[in-house]
């Protein structure tokens, strides 16, 4: 008999939003955010002030739109005008 095994993601795409819906947006938000900061502070340390700064909004403007193709453009704009300099 083959065992059925379910990803994290599955797992946290079934949990019941009635039980403490408060609760599971609040945790959620908060991870998202630490997430967030984690990723600007790493990109601080990768690109030039100027490349963080636009990464930064580029992200933002990509979570206020929900258009995540805006931030992979950004960084794929940054690492041609680095291929063309060298």
């Amino acid at each position: 008999m083959k065992k059925v095994t379910r990803s994290i993601l599955q797992e946290l795409n079934n949990l019941s939003w009635t039980k403490d819906k408060e609760s599971l947006i609040a945790t959620t938000g908060h991870n998202l955010i630490e997430s967030t900061i984690n990723l600007f502070q790493k990109i601080s340390e990768q690109y030039s002030d100027e490349e963080a700064m636009e990464l930064e909004r580029r992200f933002i403007n990509s979570v206020r739109t929900g258009d995540p193709k805006k931030f992979r453009r950004g960084i794929t704009k940054i690492k041609e005008s680095k291929k063309h300099d060298t």
